[in-house]
């Protein structure tokens, strides 16, 4: 795997595909192979680069705090470390997080901006939801464990468990088979997520911007929409139909069709990679 510096650490990231570059920001937990079912359709269309977070994979994993700004900031560094001047920018849950901070205080450096189960402050709902996975981690000193047992059922719903057990059980084995986050850097992590606040900023963001979210989402449910379509101005919202929190995983064709279409939409704007 490729490794970069940028903003004092080194940056693992996988690049596959062809076309103008598309930035993929992983999740919570996540490294960059979160994005394995989307990748495979994307880079069709796309140069896709998907990295490890600090703190993720085999990135660097420095001790300090972390916040979503500091993770952009990251983000933006990489860019200019690979001699991308301009890009599409997509992230899920944190990713999508850290997307609205790049596109705020870097608006000339992304192209269109996808923010799938994003928010803009963390609420009060929010914080004691991380709070408790933090104690689940530390309790089962296994990140990935706690990923399986606690946060799989705030991202998909009742019925996928129900009707495909053995797609729960591969994804669970798939999150099994990723280098493991340790407990340290999850608390980093998730201390960012529950500071997380950009909501005074999106009216920086000038990148067209697709908002999605599951209809059946509770963690960043639409109770967010009007919040960040009112600060996006050139925004539109998208509902994935019977989804929670992890559409990407939960309708993985309809996702991937939807979502490249808006990319697609907006590609040809002049991006430029090296």
């Amino acid at each position: 795997m490729p490794k970069v510096k940028a903003n004092n650490i080194t940056i693992n990231y996988d690049q596959q595909g062809n076309g103008e570059p598309l930035i993929l920001i992983p999740y919570l937990t996540a490294d960059h192979a979160c994005y394995a079912f989307q990748v495979a359709e994307y880079a069709k269309h796309f140069t896709c680069i998907s990295l490890d977070l600090r703190g993720t994979g085999e990135t660097d994993k420095p001790e300090g705090a972390y916040s979503t700004e500091l993770l952009a900031e990251d983000v933006a560094a990489f860019m200019r470390a690979l001699g991308i001047p301009k890009a599409h920018v997509s992230g899920l849950s944190l990713g999508a997080a850290i997307g609205m901070w790049l596109a705020a205080k870097y608006p000339d450096t992304v192209t269109s901006l996808s923010l799938h189960s994003g928010w803009p402050k963390t609420d009060l709902f929010l914080k004691p939801v991380i709070a408790g996975l933090q104690v689940i981690a530390k309790a089962l000193e296994s990140v990935p464990e706690m990923a399986i047992l606690a946060l799989f059922p705030w991202c998909f719903t009742p019925e996928l468990f129900s009707a495909k057990p053995d797609y729960i059980q591969s994804l669970a084995d798939f999150t099994r088979s990723r280098p493991a986050q340790s407990v340290a850097s999850f608390i980093q992590q998730s201390n960012a997520v529950m500071a997380h606040d950009v909501e005074s900023q999106l009216n920086r963001i000038t990148a067209p911007t697709l908002i999605t979210f599951g209809r059946h989402d509770m963690l960043t449910s639409t109770r967010f929409a009007d919040r960040m379509t009112g600060g996006i101005r050139n925004s539109e919202v998208l509902i994935f139909e019977g989804c929670a929190h992890a559409p990407l995983y939960e309708k993985v064709e309809e996702f991937n069709a939807r979502t490249l279409n808006f990319l697609q939409h907006h590609a040809g704007a002049g991006v430029a990679s090296s």
